[in-house]
Parts: structure tokens; sequence; C-alpha cells
């Protein structure tokens, strides 16, 4: 009967493994598609319709796309918009999120319905443009910042994580001294750095991703986060008209396909390289965010 069990359990094992193996690969063979597209030639990556593996090595992508210094300017604002961005919404979403889970708070529940409330209904594009222009922020970083500084969905795992600290903890500290200030970035802050990464991360991702964002509220080329950057390079690849007046005189129209394929990985890399820091927190944190309501 033992045998029994294992040879089953070995079976389930096995069925579970080549499981994983074919959904892991087919999540990450379309990205090593994109990463091999670009460092082939346009002509192999026209006869073949998959490539993982490149028979001609090239660069011609990345140095037409890197040809311009206008790129590094963008992947500076996006570093440093991303980089501000996520400290200011983790610090706000960590007050307000504290706060909200605190049950001598008075009128908690219905603050909590109106954030609930904004995940379902917004104020719109148009409104939330005049906001953003009745603050002097059009044409502005804090234009990317401060409108999306606080998410609802992140507002509520934290919320909910802070519930899930032993209240005996914040007496103890009371007893001792602490002020609510140093309860919370002394003790609560420190204990909750789980989901702290995680939301961090979710903050991050988001930043880095800003494009409508900037479309609407920045007229300056010169503050053009990377990924619009990256938008023009690729209108110019397919030959339709792309505003051109950010751009070195030495900028040259790179071939459609492998320059997309690029993009792609300029785009995607940087975000990718701060993943494996916060790996060991993030699944941690999302599920122990999500435990109480």
């Amino acid at each position: 009967m033992v045998q029994d069990k294992t040879l089953l359990s070995r079976l389930f094992d096995g069925v579970n493994y080549t499981l994983l193996t074919l959904v892991a690969l087919v999540t990450v063979l379309p990205f090593l598609h994109v990463i091999a597209g670009s460092f082939t030639t346009v002509q192999e990556l026209a006869q073949k319709q998959f490539v993982l593996f490149p028979t001609v090595f090239t660069l011609d992508a990345y140095r037409y796309v890197l040809s311009t210094n206008v790129i590094f300017k963008a992947l500076g604002v996006s570093v440093g918009v991303t980089l501000f961005g996520t400290l200011f919404s983790m610090f706000l979403t960590c007050l307000m999120a504290y706060g909200l889970a605190r049950k001598d708070l008075v009128g908690r529940n219905g603050i909590m319905f109106a954030v609930v409330f904004t995940m379902l209904f917004s104020g719109g594009m148009i409104p939330t443009f005049l906001v953003v222009k009745q603050m002097g922020l059009i044409d502005s970083f804090a234009a990317l910042i401060i409108p999306s500084a606080i998410n609802a969905f992140n507002l509520i795992i934290m919320r909910n994580f802070f519930q899930n600290l032993p209240d005996g903890i914040e007496e103890s500290a009371k007893i001792d001294g602490c002020s609510d200030w140093g309860i919370l970035f002394k003790i609560v802050i420190p204990l909750s750095m789980p989901a702290i990464a995680t939301i961090s991360l979710f903050y991050a991702v988001t930043y880095w991703n800003t494009y409508l964002q900037a479309i609407l509220y920045l007229n300056d080329t010169a503050k053009w986060p990377v990924q619009i950057i990256l938008r023009q390079i690729v209108i110019l690849a397919s030959g339709l008209a792309a505003d051109t007046s950010g751009f070195d005189d030495g900028f040259v129209q790179p071939p459609e396909q492998t320059v997309k394929m690029a993009v792609i990985v300029i785009a995607t890399l940087p975000i990718l390289l701060v993943y494996p820091f916060l790996q060991k927190h993030f699944a941690k944190g999302a599920l122990l965010g999500s435990i109480k309501g």
C-alpha cells in the first residue's frame, strides 16, 4: 500500500512538473523570441516566423534605437520618476493604510467606502486634466506622480496587512512611551517589509510604464519618459509621421520589425532587473495582505 501511494505520488508530481514546464515555456518562449529577434537581421526575421537563436548576430536594431542621446535622457527621466514616485506613493500609502487599520479611527468605514468607490468609478480623463491644470502641474514631472500617488488596490492590501499585525506589539510600544509616529516607522513598517516590497514593485511598474499621463500633461519633449520616445521610434520605423523635434539630426530611420523587438527589450529589461531583489518578498506580501478584509 505504501509503495502504491509512493508510485501515485511520483506520478502526480510528474504530471504537475510537466504541466508547469509547458506553462513556463508558453510564457517564456515569446519573450525569448523577442530578444532573439532584436539581435537578428531583418532578412532572417522575414524568412523565419519564429526565431530563438539568430543565425547572424547583429546589433543594428540597438544601434538605431540608441543613435540619439534623447533615449538616454528619457531613461533618466523614467528612472527618476519611478524612484521618487514609488517612494512618494509608498509614504502616502503607508500613512493612510496605517490610519485605516486602526480600529479607533472615527469614520474609517466611510473612508474605506470612498476608497473602494474610486476602484469602480473615476472622474474621467477630462476632469482629471482640468484638476491637474488648476493645480499648476502641467509640463512638470509632478504631473506624472501626484495624480496617481495612491492606488486604491495597493492601499487595501497594505491596510489588510497592517490589520494582521498583533495588537500586543503596539500596546507594548505605547507602554514603553513610543508615539504613533514611532510605532509606525520603528515597528510597523519594519515588520511589513514583505508587503512594502510587493506594493513598491506594483508602483514601480506603474511609474515605469507611464505613457498616457506624459502624453496629456507634458508639452516639453525634453521631459518625455522613455515610453514616449520608444513609441516615436517605433512610429518612425513603421514609416509613419512622428514628432521628431526632440531627436538628434543624426538619427536614422531604423528597420521596422527588429527595432520593435529592441524597443520591447529596452522598455522591459530595467524593471525586470528589479524583480529578483524583491522576489522573496513578493508572494508572501501579496498573500498576507489579502487574508483579512
